[in-house]
């Protein structure tokens, strides 16, 4: 689809989709990609702030307070992923990460640090824009009520999970999003392409690889032996579910 000739309040509204004045932290120590971004991410509407650095990107957060954060992982030190992880301690706002390296490993680092997307340089402003749309999108408050099945009770408001009488879990996004899924059809299979359209928007062999990944990650956290998991089963060829009777 060509731009070309379409008048910018059009332009706008395709782009956005009913989001106005939306705060997007955008770090990146390559000037010309930070002002590409800028640039595109303006025509559609937001809000941009920019940090060049890890240092610079803790102080723009802390000082605008944006409703999304951009941060490239091999920025200077801190890098993205340590940046990552220091804003996940402080607040839910949805994370992209962005890197030119295209490795499974700084993909499972950049989950485990929080993050809830990943985009791989180069790539295109309208790729990228549909990246923030859905992410923005899948970002959108959950139901902060909360839930419990068997032994388990997921807490989404202080984002922690339960079993019995053990302590509280501290979950990250990504974990909170899938046990709040899972949890809503205990004893029944959810199946993997309904987690990866849930979690990512999008079921690559990519976000696939990583939904095992966050499913190893779970288990650790509420099975007695993880290698051999009673309460987050797997359903052979189709998904995953929760036994907790």
């Amino acid at each position: 689809m060509s731009f070309a000739g379409m008048p910018k309040s059009w332009l706008r509204f395709w782009l956005r989709s009913g989001v106005d004045a939306m705060r997007i932290l955008v770090a990146d120590d390559d000037a010309d990609l930070r002002a590409l971004i800028g640039f595109t991410l303006m025509q559609a509407g937001f809000d941009i702030c920019t940090a060049v650095d890890g240092e610079s990107a803790l102080q723009a957060f802390q000082q605008n307070s944006p409703d999304l954060v951009m941060l490239d992982i091999n920025m200077p030190e801190p890098n993205g992923l340590k940046v990552c992880r220091e804003i996940r301690g402080r607040s839910p706002v949805p994370i992209m990460m962005l890197t030119v390296r295209d490795v499974e490993e700084d993909l499972i680092e950049a989950f485990d640090s929080g993050a809830d997307d990943y985009v791989h340089k180069p790539f295109s402003p309208r790729a990228l824009l549909a990246r923030v749309r859905a992410l923005i999108r899948r970002s959108e408050p959950i139901d902060a009520a909360p839930v419990t099945a068997g032994q388990l009770r997921l807490d989404p408001e202080q984002r922690n999970l339960q079993f019995g009488a053990a302590p509280p879990i501290r979950l990250t996004p990504l974990e909170l999003k899938a046990m709040q899924l899972l949890m809503g059809t205990p004893g029944r299979t959810v199946t993997a392409e309904k987690l990866l359209l849930h979690l990512w928007g999008r079921a690559t062999a990519r976000e696939r690889r990583t939904l095992k990944q966050l499913i190893y990650r779970l288990r650790h956290k509420i099975e007695s032996d993880a290698s051999t998991p009673e309460v987050l089963q797997t359903t052979p060829g189709a998904g995953y579910k929760l036994v907790v009777e």
